[in-house]
């Protein structure tokens, strides 16, 4: 049976002046949410993807919570538009809530924030703190070095071919809702901790 989603955390970047192929991705992606009936979760931001990501949950009748630190809880940064917000005491506890309160993850393209959430979203499935499905929107194939990056990191013996299988990668909204729908945690994931 596919995965069924409730709420979708998504990572993305917050910089301003991008291509507009990213702005249509966002759009795309949060216009599809709303469609689904899949509430986002995200860092709260009003800048750069997350703001268009947001406001195109929100102008297609969906629902949007932002988890915000709250030293960035700043009106420049913050959507003052959200379904919710909630206030953490820092980054690393906005991680674990935005990681608790959704049934899957994507990424689009970002900086080191973004990366940042993807890699230990990823950490702690590999090492079984949750088994959640995680996906990439590879937008203009943004993501392509990061995926080469992992199969080196494979190919190397530094991660298994299980760790690898953690992470669906898609060029279209549609086609990752999809991946996602239909993950299965790998069986062999636990032998990274009991080393069998």
């Amino acid at each position: 049976m596919p995965n069924q989603f409730n709420n979708i955390t998504v990572y993305c970047g917050s910089a301003d002046d991008l291509q507009p192929v990213y702005h249509l991705a966002a759009r795309q992606l949060g216009c599809l949410l709303a469609q689904k009936n899949i509430q986002l979760i995200y860092g709260g931001g009003k800048t750069g993807l997350m703001g268009v990501l947001a406001d195109s949950v929100l102008a297609n009748g969906g629902k949007v919570i932002g988890v915000v630190p709250e030293n960035l809880n700043q009106s420049q940064l913050i959507h003052s538009g959200l379904t919710s917000i909630e206030l953490t005491p820092d980054i690393q506890t906005r991680q674990r809530r935005m990681i608790e309160m959704a049934d899957a993850s994507i990424a689009m393209p970002g900086g080191f924030g973004t990366l940042y959430e993807l890699l230990e979203s990823l950490t702690w499935a590999q090492i079984g703190m949750h088994h959640k499905p995680i996906g990439v929107l590879n937008t203009n194939g943004y993501f392509d070095p990061l995926t080469v990056l992992f199969e080196h990191a494979m190919n190397e013996g530094f991660i298994y071919p299980e760790h690898r299988d953690l992470l669906a990668v898609a060029d279209t909204p549609e086609a990752l809702l999809a991946a996602l729908a239909a993950y299965t945690p790998p069986v062999t994931l636990s032998r990274w901790v009991d080393r069998s």
